[in-house]
């Protein structure tokens, strides 16, 4: 029987659009693909391996400047830290997604802003004494370096507008330059490279535990030093033999409840408690405080940690309170390089995690985790701005009700010990989260003299009335106040989403237990090792068809799902990860079908899967194959 012309002309339709969105994706990949090649030929221009990792500071500038980038102290400051020991390709591909290289147009805007007068000229003189005196200071025989240059030099000027064009025509020429030597030598061309990535994971080596650090936004000296790789890009390389892991089907998690521990029996232990917060970076990484646990005596001990419900203004959703959390419960050793996993929180009351055992005396580290499946960087962008301060009848500066309620919800989050006054220490994490530096002594004396305190504590009010004073120091400009805002993971609406705050109670039956918080930073290596050893240790463990090396590890339990890939082989594996059959599941990676890349004797964790909606039934369902 003959199609009618409707019938046709839906075909049509159909068949263009299966093309349009294939061209699509060949042309993502061809410019991920291209991304990718740049960043090993950059690479590669000063490495001998892109397995190789990048030791010291000097290096990192150099690779970036291969890459067309001009770094400058502050970027290098950002990417290498105290805490930095080494950086692998992976973080490389990632600093380079986030460091975009400058275009003309910003380059002409910079110099735009000291030729005032639009001459298209700049003095040697004033070049010599911006740039020996401003940001990233220049010796005088580095800015003779550039005056001395004919091509945009003349009569005592710099012509920057040549100048920008002759510094773009190298930067060109130097990525093409190692891109055609990449290109050229075959041996280079076959070299392995490292996971590409979007989004941090963990990693840690099986014999000798030496994988690469993260970038942490801060750091701190009593933490042992650590590090995680990243995951890998799409692959559409061709796959080997496909290993399904057996599918699971977990019912609703929303109403889960499992007796933790019995009510009755907790009245006589004693408790210790703070607070605490999970804050999303720029580039999704995720920080959050850590923590050191001092029990004087061996006794049962429960560890609970869950969101703090602190109050929003009427129809704001809290976003934050469907975030999972978890603590992972490591003894501190006399040397603290290696702290020792003991056990994680992985018994649920609602959104409650907690563990009850039996621990020695000594101290302890609690590092707190979430998968990164919710607090992740939202797509929604909020239109319009909130309104932060206001001129009263008197014409005096004050803060809106909505800002008020704002910095009283983020005086409860700060206010670790929840006594309702911020100690100089606690002040001083929100100081380090908002603007990099700490408050003295000498400072806090000050803020003494000219806002409430209570036994040397701010208290609320006093918190309020500093703010509302850096309003008035800028005569109303709110800029500084958003700055700080926007870094504890409001957004322009004054609705928190992209932080999560938390709270853990530590209980111990023959004890008072001691908590403190020591740092805000990245989870490093010491978590990265605590999230693997912990699937492998409780995991279910399946070796991948075809490849007796490859063992794949998924732990399970009523509200997460992680998998990690243990590569016991002598070489580097690539595995394609398919989770096209799953349902209602949502995996810190944002991506369905992805590829992993393993290094040598080392395991890493593939991904962590939540149910979407957590009303509902989910079906993790994931395909593992080795890429040939």
């Amino acid at each position: 029987m003959a199609s009618s012309p409707r019938n046709n002309t839906s075909l049509s339709v159909q068949k263009a659009t299966q093309v349009e969105y294939s061209q699509g994706k060949k042309s993502q990949h061809t410019e991920e693909a291209n991304f990718y090649m740049n960043c090993r030929a950059a690479y590669l221009t000063v490495l001998k391996s892109s397995l190789e990792n990048i030791k010291c500071r000097e290096q990192l500038s150099l690779v970036l400047q291969q890459a067309g980038r001009n770094p400058s102290q502050k970027t290098l400051n950002k990417y290498w830290t105290s805490q930095t020991t080494a950086l692998n390709f992976d973080d490389f591909c990632a600093i380079l997604k986030q460091e975009k290289p400058v275009t003309k147009t910003e380059l002409l805007e910079a110099f735009g802003k000291i030729d005032t007068d639009k001459t298209g000229y700049i003095l040697h003189d004033e070049l010599y004494k911006i740039l020996t005196t401003r940001g990233d200071k220049m010796t005088w025989d580095e800015v003779n370096a550039i005056t001395k240059q004919a091509d945009f030099n003349c009569s005592g000027k710099l012509d920057y507008s040549k100048f920008c064009e002759l510094y773009l025509t190298t930067r060109e020429q130097s990525c093409r330059t190692a891109r055609e030597r990449l290109e050229v030598d075959s041996r280079l061309r076959q070299q392995q490279f490292g996971n590409q990535a979007e989004t941090s994971s963990e990693g840690i080596p099986l014999p000798v535990p030496k994988p690469s650090p993260r970038i942490s936004k801060k750091t701190d000296p009593r933490l042992p030093k650590g590090d995680s790789r990243a995951p890998s890009r799409p692959s559409s390389a061709q796959s080997g033999k496909a290993s399904t892991c057996p599918a699971v089907s977990v019912g609703s998690s929303c109403n889960r409840s499992t007796k933790l521990i019995e009510p009755d029996t907790m009245k006589e232990w004693q408790r210790a408690q703070s607070k605490g917060c999970f804050y999303l970076e720029e580039d999704g990484e995720i920080i959050s405080h850590k923590y050191r646990v001092h029990f004087p005596q061996r006794s049962s001990v429960c560890v609970t940690i869950k969101p703090l419900n602190v109050p929003q203004l009427e129809g704001r959703s809290c976003h934050w309170l469907s975030v999972d959390t978890a603590l992972f419960i490591l003894k501190e050793n006399e040397t603290q390089e290696n702290l020792q996993l003991v056990s994680f929180t992985e018994v649920q009351n609602k959104e409650m995690f907690g563990w009850k055992g039996e621990l020695g005396s000594g101290n302890y580290w609690l590092l707190p985790f979430t998968t990164g499946c919710r607090l992740r960087k939202g797509k929604t962008q909020v239109t319009g701005e909130a309104k932060l301060v206001y001129r009263d009848e008197d014409g005096e500066l004050a803060l809106t009700k909505d800002f008020r309620a704002a910095l009283l919800d983020i005086f409860e989050t700060i206010d670790l010990d929840g006594n309702g006054l911020l100690s100089l220490e606690e002040y001083n994490f929100f100081e380090l989260r908002t603007s990099g530096e700490k408050c003295d002594e000498e400072a806090w004396a000050v803020c003494k003299e000219n806002f409430e305190m209570k036994k040397n504590e701010l208290t609320r009010q006093g918190f309020l009335d500093l703010n509302l004073m850096e309003a008035t120091d800028r005569e109303g400009d709110p800029s500084d106040l958003w700055v700080t805002l926007l870094s504890l993971g409001y957004n322009k609406a004054l609705e928190m989403t992209e932080a999560c705050p938390f709270v853990i109670d530590v209980y111990a039956e023959r004890c008072k237990p001691r908590i403190k918080a020591m740092c805000l930073e990245a989870g490093g290596s010491q978590l990265s090792r605590a999230v693997c050893r912990a699937v492998v240790n409780k995991g279910e463990p399946k070796v991948l068809d075809g490849s007796e090396n490859i063992v794949v590890h998924t732990y399970k339990s009523g509200r997460r799902i992680t998998s990690v890939i243990e590569n016991k082989s002598e070489n580097k594996v690539i595995i394609h990860v398919n989770n096209e059959q799953s349902k209602n599941c949502l995996n810190n990676r944002g991506l369905t079908v992805f590829a992993v890349e393993v290094a040598p004797k080392s395991m890493m964790v593939c991904q962590h899967v939540v149910p979407l909606n957590e009303q509902e039934e989910w079906i993790y369902n994931c395909v593992h194959s080795l890429v040939h």
